[in-house]
Order: structure tokens, then C-alpha cells, then sequence
């Protein structure tokens, strides 16, 4: 699993048949310490994560193994948002 802040939505109206109804989501990798990198993915969100939350996400075969995503040509899912997390005693990100 990975930190990742979404940051934008993907649509794409011309797609395979598997990723209709699929929410796809643009989502920048961030550090332990919350800061967002360079690293984009686009990844399906089985979740229901909005612009500027900082989310949980899984790449490669993990990223099928969701209900939603379950046998799809997916490589990347949104699968938590996050509402906290601390790194020694020391809070890092509240949602």
C-alpha cells in the first residue's frame, strides 16, 4: 500500500468494455511526512475518494483484488481514505 493525494479525475469515453462504470482517479504519490512527490498514477477508485483526500492505494496484480476491480485491466486502485496517521508518538496528517 501507498500514500497518494487525489489530485484530479481521468475520463476517458472511449475505453474497454471492463472499465465502464469505474471512477477513475489521478493520484500523486506523498512521503510518510504527507508531501506530495512528482509521481502520478491514474487509478480506479473502489472507494469513493474526492479531490484532495490523502488515500491508500495498491499498483500491480494487488490492484485486482478488490470487488470493484476484480478480474479488470486495472494496474492501480484507490482502496482507503485516509483520517489519520503518526509517524513516533507525532501526528502527521488528520483528516
Amino acid at each position: 500500500m501507498l500514500f497518494g493525494k487525489v489530485v484530479g479525475t481521468v475520463v476517458a469515453s472511449q475505453k474497454d468494455p471492463k472499465l465502464e462504470g469505474l471512477k477513475l482517479q489521478l493520484v500523486a504519490g506523498v512521503d510518510s511526512r504527507g508531501k506530495a512527490g512528482q509521481n502520478y498514477v491514474v487509478a480506479a477508485d473502489s472507494v469513493g475518494a474526492g479531490q484532495g483526500e490523502i488515500v491508500l492505494y495498491a499498483t500491480g496484480s494487488s490492484a485486482r483484488q478488490t470487488d470493484i476491480t476484480n478480474n479488470k485491466p486495472v494496474d492501480a486502485v484507490i482502496m482507503a481514505i485516509v483520517d489519520q496517521w503518526d509517524i513516533d508518538d507525532k501526528l502527521v496528517f488528520k483528516k
